[in-house]
């Protein structure tokens, strides 16, 4: 009988993730807590671990034998295990080995000279003796690489140059070499600083301001501290395929009833309990909220659970939902909605996410299914539990005695609070009258309410609560950090603020992404990928874009699509570009107002084409670029030498006789004697009779002499020839 791992490992009062050890050790394929095996199979499985596990035990312990006490007096020696026959007798023969080899060395010194007899005082005024000569002892020289300097992203002139340790005069010197014209207090771009570092010969390292504070700092924690926190799970998915409504079914409340038109206007995070344990849940506007995290670098989300409707199939916000997902490296669940309604393929939802690498785990894959109905509360447990037990391979612990952290989930200005977040603790325990930072904004938390709208003292590790105290509007997925007192939190504030604006600017100076920057980088080796997201005005001009793309020889940089979709180019696509460091490319389509400020503000370039080989013709291009030039020669001409001159002051005359083609003077020549090339250099002079010419040609007679070459002879053949660069093309 066939069982899933999670349920044998329940009956045994095991963990999913040792069932699934064992199982691998046996040969038995299971890949995910879900998977169903045999249960015999697995039971012979767990047995055998269990045997091996003790029969190691005094494996172990068996080498473990006292060794024999030394003899009171004897001095003891390091002496190599040798091989022992048996028991006792080995024990002997070692003994007997020791004495022979201590009384050979004896007999050895025995007939050896005797040493020399020490070296008597120097006498003042003898002869100074020579020193022994030792051997050198040869010391390994190790190169140490020079330390990166850490130089804060948005740095100005002054700053970089006392980070570098020069003068502000020198870096505007290099400044203006490079073309650039700063003042002291200009903000420089990230790879300005690092080509000034480059020609100062330093390395720097680029530090922004999500990079200084450490996303989970749980490297300080010991095993012991930590302990078991809820998973954060993020509902995605298309419009209308029941995203809410499957929330509401899971936590029994009524919220997509208080919401305009039924859509989700705001970010929502709740929590539920199965089993005694609890899950804390994202209820995200479709993916721009969560791709707005990724973007600052907040890693919230543990699990995406993309919701599918049974009777609509994978649409494209579907797709879409997936790339987030799958950028962010967290791991998938597909709920199937709505199975309860007629026309419901669920069949049909697995092999469309199938084509897209979602394969089931009945069909040999990894990725977990639950077929599951919002109306009447069908699979609801069997879904919850899949959570669990994904997480459960996760192992998510935090340590609840740490000074509080978190992210910002979403934060909003009310009329009568003041300026409301919605805050996940990651770490620590948050409690009332903590003074907190969250970026820029700062404030004491005068009170905090959980998602049911109850108010609490405190939050552990994987509560959301909704913080009131801050002085301003947090964005989403800023981090958010305890302080020691007011007064740290306002000063850490400000720095956070003065830090964002300045890279604020530097983003502005220099764009994050550029298709020129990209093939630049990839030819010092520093990119081997660019990460391209198209955006058309229909399917079908979609498919063909991504057909042409596929033509392009991609041995040296690889073309990524990141996303493919048609429509308008929005901001979700600028956020998604900005956190993948990819370029967008438009066909027959333009960005809208607020995506183009957001690409102002982020740094994205933004190309748009309406011509289709447009776009293939510039990624050629740039390809073709980046590929190094052909060294090609060309011959000019031969000419034999038929007599030699002496001149005193220009040395040896050859006087030839051209063969073939031309002769030109300055001219890259090769004197070739018997088949042997003697001479590779320059043609110095080329005269016909008394007058200098520039060149001569077939079949006339010349005199030449070679620069810096004296040592011809008659039949020698000097070939002309001249080198060209060609540049490369793709084939």
């Amino acid at each position: 009988m066939k069982k899933r791992v999670h349920e044998i490992a329940k009956e045994r009062g095991l963990t999913s993730k040792d069932v699934l050890a064992a199982l691998q050790k046996a040969g038995v394929e299971a890949k995910a807590a879900a998977s169903s095996v045999d249960e015999d199979v697995a039971l012979k499985a767990l047995d055998g671990a269990g045997n091996s596990a003790s029969a190691a035990k005094p494996a172990a312990a068996a080498p473990a034998e006292p060794a024999p006490a030394p003899s009171k007096g004897a001095a003891p020696k390091p002496v190599k295990p040798v091989p022992a026959a048996g028991g006792g007798a080995g024990g002997a023969a070692g003994r007997k080995r020791r004495r022979v080899v201590i009384d050979s060395q004896a007999s050895r010194r025995e007939h050896q000279p005797p040493p020399p007899p020490s070296r008597p005082p120097r006498r003042r005024g003898g002869r100074r003796r020579r020193p022994l000569l030792e051997e050198p002892v040869e010391r390994a020289v190790v190169e140490v690489e020079p330390e990166a300097v850490k130089v804060n992203s948005g740095a100005t002139v002054r700053e970089v140059a006392e980070t570098l340790g020069v003068g502000s005069g020198e870096i505007i010197k290099k400044l203006m070499g490079m073309g650039e014209m700063a003042t002291l207090t200009q903000t420089l771009p990230d790879e300005t600083i690092e080509a000034l570092a480059d020609e100062l010969g330093q390395k720097v390292e680029m530090v922004t301001a999500a990079d200084e504070t450490p996303e989970e700092p749980v490297y300080e924690d010991t095993e012991k501290e930590l302990v078991d926190r809820p998973p954060v799970v993020t509902i995605m998915g298309h419009v209308d395929h029941g995203k809410t409504s499957l929330l509401d079914a899971i936590r029994e409340t009524e919220v997509a009833a208080g919401e305009a038109g039924g859509i989700t206007q705001h970010i929502g995070a709740y929590q539920v309990h199965h089993d005694g344990k609890s899950i804390t849940f994202l209820d995200t506007p479709g993916h721009e909220a969560f791709t707005a995290m990724r973007a600052r670098g907040a890693k919230v989300t543990d699990l995406a659970v993309i919701v599918v409707a049974a009777d609509d199939g994978v649409m494209p916000q579907t797709s879409e939902a997936i790339d987030h997902a799958k950028a962010a490296e967290v791991p998938i669940l597909i709920a199937v909605n709505k199975i309860d309604k007629e026309g419901a393929q669920p069949d049909r939802v697995r092999n469309e996410l199938a084509a897209q690498g979602l394969t089931p785990e009945d069909w040999g894959g990894d990725t977990v299914y639950c077929d599951v109905s919002a109306k009447t509360h069908e699979g609801l447990d069997s879904l919850l539990e899949m959570i669990l037990l994904t997480a459960e391979l996760e192992e998510l612990k935090a340590n609840p005695d740490a000074p509080a952290s978190g992210n910002v989930i979403e934060s909003h200005l009310d009329a009568g609070r003041g300026p409301v977040a919605t805050m996940l603790v990651q770490r620590g325990t948050l409690h009332v009258g903590d003074s907190v930072v969250a970026g820029p904004q700062w404030g004491k938390v005068r009170a905090m309410n959980d998602f049911t709208g109850a108010r609490v003292q405190e939050a552990k590790p994987g509560d959301p609560v909704e913080i009131l105290g801050l002085d301003g509007v947090s964005e989403a997925g800023e981090r958010v950090e305890t302080a020691e007192n007011d007064r740290r939190a306002r000063q850490l504030a400000q720095e956070r603020a003065h830090r964002l604006k300045t890279e604020a600017l530097a983003r502005r100076s220099a764009r994050r992404v550029t298709l020129q920057e990209v093939f630049a980088r990839a030819k010092e080796g520093e990119l081997k990928e660019l990460a391209v997201l198209l955006k058309a005005d229909v399917s079908g001009s979609l498919e063909a874009l991504q057909d042409e793309i596929a033509k392009l020889p991609q041995d040296e940089i690889v073309v990524n699509v990141i996303r493919a979709a048609a429509g308008g180019i929005n901001e979700s696509d600028v956020m998604l570009a900005a956190a993948s460091n990819a370029v967008i490319i438009g066909f027959n389509v333009r960005p809208l107002a607020d995506a183009r400020r957001a690409a102002e503000r982020e740094g994205v370039e933004i190309r748009t084409y309406s011509v289709i080989y447009k776009i293939t013709e510039e990624l050629r291009a740039s390809l073709e670029g980046m590929l190094e030039p052909e060294e090609v020669e060309e011959s000019l001409g031969q000419a034999e030498i038929k007599e030699l001159f002496r001149a005193s002051r220009i040395g040896v005359i050859a006087g030839c006789l051209v063969t073939d083609g031309r002769i030109t003077r300055g001219a890259e020549s090769r004197l070739v004697r018997e088949g042997t090339v003697v001479w590779t250099g320059r043609i110095g002079s080329l005269r016909r009779f008394k007058d200098d010419v520039r060149e001569v040609e077939e079949g006339l007679e010349c005199g030449i002499v070679l620069e810096g070459f004296q040592d011809v002879k008659v039949d020698d053949v000097i070939e002309a020839f001249e080198t060209k660069q060609i540049e490369k093309t793709l084939e």
